[in-house]
């Protein structure tokens, strides 16, 4: 999902959507609900699958999952997958693709802002978690050293001084750019894996005009941030 600017919701499209903008807020408080944003998540990542598979593997009962699963298909957010109707009596859910966009924090209510407040918070908790786990995988695993994915974890931080409507732009000139990347299944090579991508940019806090009044410390010195922007491992997240 995106904001405009803010953060796209990683789901398997194989080529551009339109955008759509979650304005309601029944809708908003209906992804928000943190099992609900567990179950897409694992959807997302991993495919299509029943209420009672999602159960065991996130810990929850049949019935809690499908009664979140029904309300995530209500607002859109999955559906079932036709082709898995021969499965008997099983039903079998898969997360919709979407450019979906959360309206500007200018634009949201008192009430609007609780929830997307809310979502974020789960949301970055997630990613964070998801981060450790696939570095701890990546470190525990037996060879890992001669394991070309070990050093799949390109990291970078930077600043740059835009204007408004130029961060918009690099924005979406970001999500372009992740859109020229997905593809259908057929079409993807051996040896490719799911890749988790995130985007987060924000104006850099004002300066604190007393501290800034105060001369360095006796022994130290004043350096400027000329960090690059890398491409090498990191042990913590930013």
């Amino acid at each position: 999902m995106a904001q405009e600017p803010g953060t796209q919701e990683a789901t398997p499209a194989q080529a551009p959507h339109a955008r759509t903008e979650l304005s309601d807020l029944a809708t908003l408080k209906a992804l928000a609900q943190p099992r609900r944003q567990r179950i897409l998540q694992h959807l997302t990542l991993h495919g299509p699958a029943t209420s009672a598979s999602l159960a065991r593997e996130l810990g929850l009962n049949t019935g809690a999952t499908s009664y979140h699963l029904r309300e995530l298909a209500r607002y859109g957010f999955v559906e079932e997958q036709p082709e898995a109707a021969g499965h008997g009596r099983e039903r079998w859910w898969r997360a919709v693709p979407g450019d979906r966009r959360f309206p500007p924090r200018s634009r949201q209510s008192a009430e609007m802002r609780l929830v997307m407040d809310e979502l974020n918070h789960h949301a970055h908790a997630a990613d964070l978690e998801l981060f450790e786990k696939a570095q701890a995988q990546a470190q525990g695993r037996a060879g890992a050293d001669e394991d070309p994915w070990a050093d799949a974890f390109p990291y970078s931080r930077g600043s740059i001084r835009l204007t408004l409507p130029e961060l918009h732009a690099f924005f979406e000139e970001y999500i372009a750019l992740l859109n020229r990347y997905k593809r259908a299944d057929a079409d993807t090579p051996a040896g490719a894996r799911t890749v988790l991508t995130r985007f987060l940019a924000h104006p850099a806090p004002d300066k604190d005009t007393e501290a800034a009044s105060r001369p360095p410390a006796h022994g130290s010195t004043a350096v400027e941030d000329t960090e690059a922007p890398h491409n090498g491992r990191e042990s913590d997240p930013t």
